[in-house]
């Protein structure tokens, strides 16, 4: 399949940033633990009577997230067949899905649709084939940063949802380190693949503005950042790089600017606990109802 390359959300760079910071940010682990305190009661809700479960997921990612979140459907409802869409923008995050399902036994009876493309193209797709799947489980798992317009995605996506469906968001809470970072340099930073800031306070405003029922739950979570401040340290500039959205953090300012930055990421940022920086990863967990 040819890939338009404003499709790619990822290069390979900027992937091996995404999965450097997943490493050390300890993210999945935290969504993932939210998640089994929120799903179970979700599906039961969103499954009564289904004869089938039919799942989108769009900004897969490597499918860590998708993985567990299928798992725990599967159990809440063992003899429903399940169909599952995925959306994701990047080459190399796809294939470390597909391996993923490879390798997970119980996914084998699942039927992948694999959609290697943005969410603003599936949108155009789904609209111009006219082929409007319905869908009881839609998941945004940190991928709203990487639309244009967040208000015509929502409004799609949840048009998606079957009658007693659920669309999840998951994304940074407000005033999360991310978000003090981002409305800070907004000018600077917002020029790529992310244009501006967003956070559950943007999400929150934009539900409100639709009239749509939501439910918000909290998902603390924090990261230790401090080999950001070694200009030596490989996993350092990994983690500066996805932080600024940059394929190179110290290519890509001033060195006034880039010193700028570091500060702002040290003192306004980020906490020290015994001599190591704490950056504030905290999400919000939103669960949009049909």
């Amino acid at each position: 399949m040819a890939v338009d390359p404003k499709t790619t959300c990822y290069d390979d760079t900027r992937a091996q940033s995404f999965q450097s910071y997943l490493q050390q940010s300890g993210q999945h682990k935290a969504v993932l633990r939210s998640l089994h305190k929120v799903l179970p009661g979700e599906f039961k809700r969103i499954g009564v009577d289904q004869s089938s479960l039919d799942v989108l997921s769009v900004g897969s990612g490597g499918g860590e997230v998708d993985v567990e979140i299928l798992t725990l459907l599967q159990s809440t409802f063992p003899a429903v067949p399940i169909t599952t869409d995925i959306v994701e923008g990047s080459t190399q995050l796809t294939d470390n899905f597909k391996a993923l399902v490879t390798k997970t036994p119980n996914l084998q009876k699942i039927p992948f649709a694999w959609h290697l493309m943005s969410s603003e193209n599936y949108e155009t797709q789904v609209k111009v084939k006219g082929d409007m799947k319905k869908f009881d489980f839609i998941q945004m798992v940190q991928m709203l940063y990487y639309v244009d317009n967040l208000t015509d995605t929502i409004t799609f996506y949840h048009s998606l949802l079957k009658n007693n469906g659920r669309l999840m968001i998951i994304i940074g809470a407000a005033n999360c380190s991310y978000d003090i970072l981002w409305k800070t340099y907004k000018k600077e930073l917002g020029v790529g693949i992310v244009r501006e800031s967003r956070s559950s306070a943007e999400v929150i405003a934009c539900l409100k503005s639709l009239g749509l029922k939501y439910e918000e739950h909290d998902q603390p979570n924090s990261f230790d950042i401090t080999e950001c401040f070694n200009p030596s340290n490989q996993t350092g500039k990994n983690l500066l790089n996805f932080m600024t959205a940059k394929n190179n953090f110290y290519e890509s300012f001033t060195p006034e600017l880039r010193a700028g930055i570091l500060n702002h990421i040290r003192n306004k940022c980020s906490t020290e606990k015994d001599g190591r920086v704490m950056f504030n990863n905290n999400m919000s967990c939103i669960l949009v109802h049909a």
